[in-house]
């Protein structure tokens, strides 16, 4: 593992959540060739997970898979405290587990599709940054750190016709965001968001749209999708000392949508 790097990450650890794949996965490389040791946060797909820290570990880095559903307050609990027995100082996490679900209008929602869009989506950030400030925090002791939210262009847009829930969703995130990062401006922490738009990662198939990459990049100003790392590298630079005069910042990485 390097032990220096030229974002000034030695010798501490970022905690991606949701980074067996697209964005989160492209986050985690970036990170650990940045010299960060990574915690890649998985709920099921421990396969994918390992996949993941072997990269990491075949190109000198050091990372650990770690399962836990952050919609479940106990299981991120029990998860930092694995990190601060295994690994070094928690100086930055970057909430990006989320989920989304079919198409459909808010007159057919059900309060069980509601539930899991915001307890996986809103309180799996809130569970996930309440640990980190503990932890990061001069005020408890800590050296401080980043935060980095995973937003989404549909909090602006609101989706129409597609997942009006999931973009209240986002758009409580920026207002998380916003909140937290002038809480804890004192504190050392910056927190600051991207809002990606459409990025060519499987998690539109799991929204029953296994084709709308392809549908869509015609319309789009930049008339292409973006890919999960062109997200990561505006997530790392977040991260990274680079950024250390911002806070409250919401960046777009959308293509112009």
């Amino acid at each position: 593992m390097a032990t220096t790097s030229e974002h000034g990450a030695a010798a501490r650890c970022v905690l991606i959540t949701g980074a067996s794949r697209g964005i989160g996965a492209a986050t985690a490389l970036l990170c650990a060739h940045a010299g960060w040791s990574v915690i890649v946060n998985y709920a099921n797909d421990s396969a994918a997970a390992q996949g993941v820290v072997q990269a990491i570990r075949a190109a000198g880095g050091q990372a650990l898979a770690l399962r836990a559903d952050v919609a479940d307050a106990a299981q991120v609990s029990s998860m930092f405290q694995r990190i601060d027995a295994e690994l070094p100082p928690l100086r930055g996490l970057v909430n990006n587990a989320g989920v989304i679900d079919a198409f459909i209008r808010v007159d057919r929602i059900e309060p069980e599709r509601l539930q899991r869009m915001f307890a996986v989506n809103v309180f799996g950030s809130f569970y996930c940054a309440r640990e980190a400030v503990r932890r990061m925090s001069t005020a408890h002791g800590g050296a401080g750190g980043a935060i980095v939210n995973v937003s989404s262009a549909a909090a602006r847009l609101g989706s129409p016709g597609q997942y009006v829930d999931y973009a209240a969703a986002k758009g409580a995130i920026d207002t998380f965001t916003n909140g937290l990062a002038k809480e804890v401006a004192a504190e050392g922490i910056r927190v600051n968001a991207v809002r990606p738009g459409i990025i060519d990662t499987d998690i539109h198939a799991s929204g029953g749209q296994p084709d709308r990459v392809r549908r869509l990049a015609p319309q789009l100003p930049m008339q292409r999708a973006g890919r999960a790392d062109e997200v990561a590298q505006a997530v790392l630079w977040l991260l990274s000392d680079a950024a250390s005069y911002t806070t409250g910042a919401i960046l777009d990485v959308a293509g112009g949508r």
